[in-house]
């Protein structure tokens, strides 16, 4: 088991209560942190562990993203065959709803792995992802799993089920997730788990959804599903079922501990309290939700009912330090009022992420702390200002930016020092995404 000694810089715990530690260590065993204390006390004590010197960076967790969308890579730069989408709906049809259809394999695993490793170089080391390729079903998630492991990266997987392309795609979805879902209980691995994935309440009849809370119950998971990001899923809702999607959820056994319900954007009160009522857990993904032009969620109405919402970027950016940056001003542009939009990125970032991760893998996550999976990044920050545990997160907000991660380390292997990605080949990775993007715009 390889020990390291991390230290020589300023450790931010993230936990409650907040400890900023100048020169402090951590030392790592295995894939867990073993110990947090003072460098030359810690040194004095292990001088047999592998000494990593942090050169007065900031030792801190890595960032976490709840909601991510691997699959949505070769977009970039892609142009649409149809008018420029002018709702939501439209969005999905003349772009993601097209894009996944043109999935292959290979086009999976290397869609995945460029973002892999840019969450990597950004200082992100944990994404729940959520897949979708429906004439590419079975087997999809072993090459999303393929990247995550050549990476050394961690995650949570699932397949995105709709009616939208026929019964026989529906199926094949139903049974990726159970398939993969058991794989991984099977194999146990610390870095690769799974949920079931759904898309959205207007995509998913009722006997979907009995079929897949039938086979969820018996697997002991959560669901993964978009929910009221744009009113048209609301508006479905009520004129199919006579219910909001909320509500729909919960009549059809889709809310409880282990779900998350993604955006939240378009939810009364009620809702609100049926999630909390439930256990149920959210996810914020601001970027996206502005670019879609969808709305603003309302999550400081959910934070304030109790209701555990965490944070993510929906396919939109890898960077968690700047959706930690915008989610901030756009609740302080949406309410007009500049006190607002502070402590909730705050509680989401890194508390509300930390317990969603929880749900699903076996150590705590988002944390420095003994006994967490050691998920550790080093961050060229040399303050202009006196920095404490009171005042660090506005050193985050204006100071701090993914630019500035030297070091990530995830389950106490180092995959990036001084900004270079080890074992893999980033060049040719993204020369073969290229040529396979180039292909798939064709048939697009």
């Amino acid at each position: 088991m390889d020990t390291i000694l991390i230290g020589n810089g300023t450790v931010v715990t993230m936990k409650d209560p907040l400890q900023v530690l100048p020169d402090h260590a951590v030392l790592i065993k295995g894939d867990t942190i073993e110990e947090v204390g003072p460098t030359e006390e810690l040194r004095s004590r292990h001088g047999d562990a592998r000494w990593m010197d942090a050169e007065k960076r900031l030792i801190m967790p890595g960032m976490t993203n709840t909601h991510m969308h691997l699959y949505s890579t070769f977009a970039r730069g892609m142009a649409l065959k149809d008018a420029a989408p002018s709702n939501f709906v439209e969005i999905l049809e003349r772009l993601w709803w097209r894009l996944d259809k043109a999935l292959k394999g290979e086009d999976v695993y290397y869609s995945a792995m460029p973002v892999i490793i840019d969450c990597i170089k950004k200082g992100t080391t944990t994404i729940i992802d959520h897949h979708a390729s429906p004439w590419f079903v079975e087997k999809s998630l072993d090459y999303i799993e393929k990247a995550l492991l050549e990476a050394g990266m961690r995650g949570s997987l699932c397949y995105e089920v709709s009616d939208r392309d026929g019964v026989e795609t529906r199926d094949l979805g139903i049974r990726e997730n159970i398939r993969f879902i058991k794989k991984c209980k099977d194999k146990n691995n610390p870095l690769v788990k799974a949920m079931f994935g759904l898309h959205a309440s207007f995509t998913v009849s009722d006997e979907t959804l009995e079929i897949a809370t039938d086979a969820a119950r018996n697997l002991d998971v959560g669901f993964h599903v978009h929910t009221a990001e744009d009113m048209a899923d609301v508006e479905h809702a009520v004129k199919n079922y006579g219910m909001r999607v909320v509500e729909r959820f919960k009549a059809r056994g889709i809310l409880g501990p282990k779900t998350l319900c993604i955006h939240c954007v378009h939810i009364n009160e009620h809702e609100m309290d049926l999630l909390k009522e439930t256990g149920t857990m959210s996810v914020h993904n601001a970027e996206s939700n502005m670019g879609n032009a969808v709305g603003c969620a309302p999550v400081i109405e959910m934070l304030e009912k109790g209701v555990c919402v965490g944070m993510g970027t929906d396919g939109y950016t890898s960077d968690m330090f700047e959706a930690f940056k915008v989610t901030n001003m756009l609740h302080k542009i949406m309410r007009r009022d500049p006190r607002v939009g502070w402590g909730e990125p705050i509680r989401m970032s890194f508390a509300n992420n930390t317990a969603i991760l929880s749900k699903f893998f076996e150590k705590p996550l988002g944390v420095i702390e003994k006994g967490a999976y050691a998920d550790i990044i080093l961050v060229d920050y040399d303050p202009p200002t006196p920095m404490n545990s009171g005042n660090f997160f506005g050193h985050l907000h204006f100071g701090v930016s993914s630019g500035c991660v030297d070091t990530t380390i995830i389950g106490g292997k180092v995959v990036m020092k001084g900004r270079k990605i080890t074992g893999i080949d980033e060049e040719k990775i993204a020369a073969r995404a290229r040529e396979l993007a180039a292909d798939l715009w064709k048939r697009f």
